[in-house]
C-alpha cells in the first residue's frame, strides 16, 4: 500500500478504524465529531499525542476521556513493535504527559485474582483433531492448554478454524478424536461475531437490557452500577434509554459485551469484539479488559487490539496446526509472508513449509553460515550521523516555539484578517519543514543506531 501511493504520486483516503493500519499508512488524521472536522498531523500516534494536548492545553473537564487517551499513550511509550522507530522528539513530547501514569494491568496481580477465581485448571485441549464434513481436517493433533489469567490473541487466515476454535472452547463442537477438559469453576462466554442475540431485547432500553443479566459488577476492585458501565462504555445518558431496537450496529456490540461483563465470567472468549466500533468506544473497552482478572482469549484482525490487551499470540495457519507466537503478530505476518512467497499463488497448502523455512532462516546462524551479511556504516557515517540527529532535533525544538508564538500573535490579532492570514501562512511553511525535518529524522537516526 505504501509503496503503491509514494509520496507525491497521488493521494489516498482510507476511512478505518485500524489503529495499526492508519499508524503505517496514514500522514494526516481527521476527526470527525459533533459536526466538524479537526485535522492532525501524522497517524493514530500522533492524533492520540496531539488530541491529548489539546485536552492538557484547554483544561478541558472530560477527565474520562483525558485518562483513556494518557493510558493509550502509556502503552505507545512502553514500546509497542511498530513504534520503536517513532522520532525521539514525539516520545519525549509524550513522556511529559505519562509521566505518572500506571501500566495498564498488573500482570501478577490479575494472575493471583484469576488464579482465586479459577483454581489451577481452566481449560485444556487434547490431542484434538477436528473433520469438516467435507473431510478437510481443520486442527490435526493440536493441544493447547490455557491458564488462570492468560490473555491470548490468535490470529489467522479466514478459514483457517479460528471461530470453530472458540466452539471447542465452550462445548459447543465436539472433537473428532482428543478431548476439550474444563475446570469445575469455569464459567465461559463468548461474544460472537453476531448481534441477533439482541433481538428478542428490541423492546428494551440499553439500561434495562444490562440490568436483565446483573444490576452491578466489580471492575478494578471498584463496583459499577448497569448505568455506570453503560456510560463508561461510550453510550451517553440519552443513548442508555433508547430502545435496543433502534442502536446502531457499534452500539449493538458494546451492548452485547455489556452483557456478558456483567454476568462475571471468568474466562471470557471474544471473536472479532472490534466490528463496528469506533477509536473511542475501543479504547474505552480496552481499558475495560484491563483490569479484568479472568483468562482471556481474543480472535481478531485488529492487531492494535491483540498487542493491547493480550500478553501472548498464537495463529492458525492454515495446516491443521497452531503455531505459538514468541515474536506476536509481527512473527505471524512473517511467517505468512514466507508462505505466500513459497507458494507462489498464495494457497494455504505451504504453510507449513514455508514456516519452518522462516523459522530456520530468522534463526541465529551458527560457524558454518555462508549468507553474506550487508555491511553497516562506518564509524565516520555514524559520528556523523548523530551529529545531524542533533541539528534536527535543535531545529525542531525551535520550529515549536515558533509556532507557539506564531499561534499566540494570532489569537492576539483574530480579528485582522490580513494579518491572521499571513500567520497562517507562516505556519503552514513552518508544518512543511516540520515534515521534511521528521524524515531526515527518521533516515539519521537509522544510520546512528
Amino acid at each position: 500500500m505504501v509503496d503503491r501511493y509514494a509520496r507525491g504520486g497521488g493521494a489516498l483516503v482510507v476511512v478505518t478504524h485500524d489503529r495499526w493500519f492508519l499508524d503505517a499508512v496514514c500522514t494526516r488524521t481527521w476527526e470527525v465529531h459533533d459536526g466538524v472536522v479537526d485535522q492532525y498531523e501524522g497517524g493514530y500516534a500522533a492524533y492520540v499525542l496531539a488530541r491529548a494536548e489539546r485536552a492538557q492545553q484547554a483544561a478541558t473537564v472530560e477527565s474520562k476521556r483525558q485518562n483513556l487517551l494518557r493510558k493509550e499513550l502509556a502503552w505507545l511509550r512502553r514500546g509497542a513493535p511498530a513504534r520503536t522507530s517513532k522520532p525521539k522528539f514525539r516520545i519525549d513530547a509524550a513522556t511529559a504527559l505519562i509521566a505518572d501514569e500506571p501500566p495498564p494491568r498488573d500482570s501478577l496481580a490479575l494472575a493471583r485474582t484469576a488464579t482465586a477465581r479459577l483454581g489451577k485448571d481452566v481449560l485444556d485441549i487434547e490431542d484434538v483433531t477436528y473433520t469438516l464434513p467435507d473431510g478437510r481436517v481443520l486442527f490435526d493433533d493440536i493441544t493447547w492448554r490455557l491458564g488462570p489469567g492468560d490473555r491470548y490473541g490468535v490470529v489467522g487466515v479466514n478459514g483457517a478454524g479460528k471461530t470453530t476454535l472458540l466452539r471447542l472452547l465452550t462445548g459447543s463442537a465436539v472433537p473428532t478424536s482428543g478431548r476439550v477438559r474444563r475446570g469445575k469453576t469455569v464459567r465461559v462466554a463468548e461474544l460472537r461475531q453476531d448481534v441477533e442475540d439482541l433481538d428478542e431485547l428490541a423492546g428494551l432500553t440499553v439500561v434495562e437490557a444490562v440490568e436483565r443479566e446483573k444490576r452491578t459488577i466489580v471492575v478494578a476492585g471498584k463496583e459499577l452500577t448497569a448505568a455506570q458501565l453503560v456510560e463508561r462504555l461510550g453510550f451517553t445518558r440519552e443513548r442508555a434509554r433508547t430502545l435496543v431496537g433502534e442502536l446502531s450496529g457499534g452500539e449493538r456490540r458494546r451492548l452485547q459485551l455489556l452483557r456478558l461483563l456483567v454476568g462475571e465470567p471468568n474466562v471470557l472468549l471474544l471473536d472479532e469484539p472490534t466490528n463496528d466500533l469506533d477509536t473511542d468506544t475501543l479504547a474505552a473497552v480496552e481499558d475495560l479488559l484491563d483490569g479484568w482478572p479472568g483468562t482471556l482469549i481474543v480472535v481478531s484482525h485488529d492487531r492494535y487490539l491483540l498487542e493491547r490487551v493480550c500478553d501472548r499470540q498464537v495463529a492458525l495457519l492454515g495446516d491443521g496446526h497452531l503455531r505459538d507466537l514468541p515474536g506476536g503478530v509481527e512473527e505471524y505476518l512473517q511467517l505468512r509472508g514466507a508462505a505466500l512467497a513459497a507458494s507462489g499463488a498464495g494457497s494455504t497448502s505451504a504453510v507449513g513449509s514455508a514456516a519452518a523455512a522462516s523459522a530456520a532462516a530468522s534463526a541465529p546462524a551458527t560457524g558454518g553460515a555462508d549468507t553474506p551479511s550487508t555491511p553497516g556504516p562506518s564509524a565516520a557515517e555514524v559520528r556523523a550521523a548523530r551529529k545531524e540527529v542533533q541539528r534536527i532535533e535543535r531545529r525542531l525544538q525551535r520550529i515549536s516555539a515558533l509556532e507557539a508564538d506564531l499561534h499566540t500573535r494570532m489569537a492576539a490579532q483574530a480579528t485582522d484578517h490580513q494579518a491572521v492570514t499571513a500567520l497562517d501562512a507562516e505556519l503552514r511553511a513552518l508544518a512543511a519543514e516540520r515534515e521534511e525535518l521528521e524524515l531526515a529524522w527518521l533516515e539519521a537516526a537509522e544510520t546512528a543506531g
